[in-house]
């Protein structure tokens, strides 16, 4: 299988695509924010180091991320490929993972914005991990997989995503510039619906 790193603007469903590719081609879906929390929870030195910036209010420096992502990219269950969601997100990240990884596709999901900030003003959460639509929810407010109570993330709002948005054009946006150049860079059209879009995917991995 391949080492893959998923592109696209927050909002666009990397980790819905991610979470279904690892299913899939059984590989890990691997998440910075994730890998981040449990190197804190578990207090390795790195978590440490992470934790100490995080509760002082400032960025992760790439350098302790990449010594994070390095590590787990050396796990077992990541020797016959992975998806990358998250990571890297600037141009000097993705430099620093080229001297520690070898990456053979970058998948990169191509959704209009004015799509994401409506995608988003319908997103509903729920501390078990599972994400609604309210197109789909069909009035109800509560998880059907552990019935809590569903919550609007305050990073969803119109005005937030907007400004995300913006944040990513800068920073992350160059990435699939860096990644065309080397030949690896393929972009889906991510308009249907989530099954719609997995198939498109597959198409490109199976390749």
């Amino acid at each position: 299988m391949k080492n893959i790193i998923m592109l696209g603007a927050p909002g666009a469903g990397k980790g819905t695509q991610s979470a279904l590719i690892a299913e899939e081609y059984h590989i890990p879906h691997i998440s910075t924010g994730d890998i981040l929390r449990k190197n804190i929870k578990e207090g390795t030195e790195l978590g440490k180091l992470a934790k100490s910036y995080i509760d002082a209010g400032a960025l992760v420096p790439d350098d302790v991320v990449i010594g994070i992502v390095a590590d787990r990219l050396k796990e077992d269950d990541a020797l016959n490929g992975y998806v990358l969601d998250g990571f890297p997100r600037t141009i000097a990240q993705a430099e620093a993972l080229d001297k520690v990884a070898k990456i053979d596709i970058a998948v990169n999901i191509v959704v209009g914005f004015d799509v994401i900030v409506e995608r988003l003003a319908g997103r509903r959460v729920c501390v078990c991990g599972a994400t609604y639509h309210t197109s789909k929810l069909n009035g109800s407010t509560t998880c059907a997989k552990c019935g809590k109570e569903l919550f609007f993330r305050d990073d969803d709002k119109p005005e937030t995503v907007r400004a995300r948005l913006e944040t990513y054009e800068k920073q992350t946006a160059p990435l699939i510039g860096y990644y065309e150049k080397k030949g690896i860079l393929v972009n889906v059209d991510a308009t249907g619906t989530i099954e719609q879009d997995f198939e498109k995917i597959k198409k490109v991995l199976n390749d």
